[in-house]
Order: structure tokens, then sequence, then C-alpha cells
């Protein structure tokens, strides 16, 4: 896509879309190779998401095992217009393990705890809850059909943002 006024503009959009949603979907990978899905609540910061996860939870382990992990923002299916074409983002990230009560980790929280509140805080003061931050590699944002966007970059609205013009294709009837 060459248009910057459209780039400006799908900006903003997913910028909105994300911020107009607390959680997301969340999938890593077992040390067995095998695949996990989970949420998790998140908030945005520097380009990137920041989650709190419990080491109890399969995700948190995944993640200091393998940090390249995919994430899902997606709209309610009880508030889409099509459920075959409900909005959404997706990531692909590298995951990094912020350690305890450095200025990284005081951000990441801080962050979190702005949007999601207090119970943050309390929970940042168990040892088993790890501040991880979710950097995109590349990323794709659907608003329907026949309107999909590649994201390219690592920040969460994409460095170019390239509109996917190949869409469906027709089946060949014998």
């Amino acid at each position: 896509m060459k248009n910057k006024k459209l780039e400006s503009r799908l900006s903003g959009e997913i910028e909105e879309f994300i911020a107009s949603r607390k959680s997301l979907n969340l999938a890593t990978t077992k040390e067995d190779g095998s695949a996990y899905a989970s949420y998790a609540p998140f908030a945005i910061g520097d380009e990137c998401l920041y989650v709190l996860l419990s080491e109890i939870a399969v995700h948190a382990v995944n993640l200091q095992h393998n940090p390249q992990a995919s994430v899902l923002i997606i709209e309610d299916e009880d508030d889409c217009g099509e459920l075959f074409a409900r909005i959404r983002v997706n990531y692909t990230v590298n995951a990094t393990l912020l350690d305890w009560d450095t200025p990284s980790w005081k951000q990441g929280i801080e962050i979190l705890a702005a949007r999601h509140g207090e119970r943050i805080h309390n929970l940042s003061q168990h040892e088993d809850f790890k501040l991880f931050r979710l950097t995109p590699t590349r990323g794709r944002y659907v608003k329907g059909f026949g309107r999909a966007y590649e994201l390219a970059g690592e920040t969460l609205t994409g460095e170019a943002i390239d509109h996917m013009r190949d869409g469906h294709k027709p089946r060949s009837v014998a």
C-alpha cells in the first residue's frame, strides 16, 4: 500500500481497536512441541503488549522455554456484524521475561495497573507472577471480507501496511 493517508487511518483504527479490548488470546508452544491456547489480560506500552502471568499457568512456563508466540485480539462475537469476518489483529511476537524490581518491570506493572487497577499491584507481589513484554515481529489486521492487511515491523500498527489483494478464490467445477 502506497497511500500514506490510508496507512495513517488504518494505524489509528488498529490502535483504537486494540485499546477497546482488555484481553488477548495467546498461543504458545509446550516443551514437547505441542500447541497451547490461552488468554490473558494485557496492556499496551512502547509499541508492545504486557502480560502478567503466574508460572503456575502453562502459558507462562511455555514462554520461558520458547519466547516465540502468537497473539490474537478479536472483536466480541456478540458485537460483530458478521461472525465469519470478526474484526481482529494478530501478531507473531517475541516474549521477553522482565526481571523483578527493575525499571522495566516497574514500568510494565504501572502500565498494566493503569489499565486493570489495583489487582495488578497485588498480583505482582507474588513470586510466581512473571511479567512478559510481547514485542510484535509482524502482524495482520482483518476488518472484514476483502479487507485484510499485513503489518510489517516491530510495532503494533506496523511500520508498513500492505493490503492483501489475493483474496478468496472460487472452486473450479469439473
